[in-house]
């Protein structure tokens, strides 16, 4: 007997610079249409996908969100798709809002995070394993480069939720891993995305972020250590720069991973201290 699996995915909205009066959620009628438009988009991408359940959520997410330890937002889609009525294969099951709330918590799209130029709308694809794994195999080789969302779901994404669309385009869970990497080392955050990286796809690994300005993480256990230096501590270490640059980038990398749903223990650095040896936990 074969078993069910789910693929992720999500439809890409690349908004234009002027957005004013933008929702974050469509209610429920809403997204039946949209998920109507989305379903018929991917069945043209990915043959054999008319035979999955393809679950959609009308909620547009920061990236951070999405990319979180777990995968709480398609996780969410996974579990209603298990409990959603009718017999199963080649369903489209919509969740919209209802007053502006969606279903479950890990659907709402946390405000802190809007403003955002690139939202996503999370999708889940399920079915029989073989099937699953054949249109995952396409989704991988294929929607980089050609996925594309036609005008029809691009202009009703762009009505719905009140944004100014420059691209609208479906991506795996992969290709938005590559893309977010991709942002992250253009803005000189490569140590950042490791750790980020590592509690996604590898939470028992240990993935270390040690930088020139004094800045030290240490991932392991699906968590990040973090070495919190006062001024004395920071001048004891002889780094690079001034203490209160140190300091803003210790609040940014605080902010990123908390952005990514990444716990942080905050480890106080005494003058002379080891960073190494005060997050090696078996050092303690």
């Amino acid at each position: 007997m074969s078993t069910s699996l789910t693929c992720f995915g999500a439809l890409a909205l690349e908004l234009g610079p002027e957005q004013r009066g933008a929702r974050s959620v469509l209610e429920r009628a809403e997204a039946e249409r949209l998920a109507g438009f989305m379903a018929r988009d991917l069945a043209r991408l990915l043959p054999g996908v008319e035979a999955l359940d393809g679950v959609f959520a009308a909620a547009l997410f920061d990236p951070a969100e999405m990319l979180r330890p777990g995968w709480p937002v398609h996780a969410a889609l996974g579990g209603l798709a298990e409990a959603a009525q009718g017999a199963r294969g080649g369903r489209v099951i919509a969740f919209g809002a209802s007053d502006g709330r969606m279903p479950v918590p890990e659907l709402q799209p946390d405000p802190r995070l809007e403003g955002g130029l690139l939202r996503l709308l999370p999708f889940a694809l399920v079915g029989e394993s073989e099937a699953v794994r054949e249109v995952g195999r396409q989704m991988e080789e294929r929607l980089l480069e050609n996925g594309m969302a036609q005008a029809h779901t691009a202009l009703e994404a762009q009505s719905g939720f009140g944004v100014a669309l420059e691209h609208a385009r479906f991506m795996s869970l992969h290709d938005l891993c590559a893309l977010t990497a991709a942002q992250y080392q253009h803005a000189g955050l490569e140590g950042h995305w490791r750790l980020i990286e590592a509690a996604l796809l590898a939470p028992e690994s240990r993935e270390w972020l040690e930088l020139p300005n004094g800045l030290a993480a240490l991932h392991m256990g699906g968590q990040v250590r973090l070495a919190e230096a006062e001024a004395s501590a920071w001048r004891a270490l002889k780094a690079e720069g001034s203490y209160e640059d140190y300091r803003l980038a210790l609040r940014q990398l605080i902010a990123i991973l908390g952005a990514h749903g990444i716990a942080v223990e905050r480890l106080p650095l005494q003058p002379g201290d080891s960073a190494r040896e005060l997050l090696e936990p078996t050092r303690q």
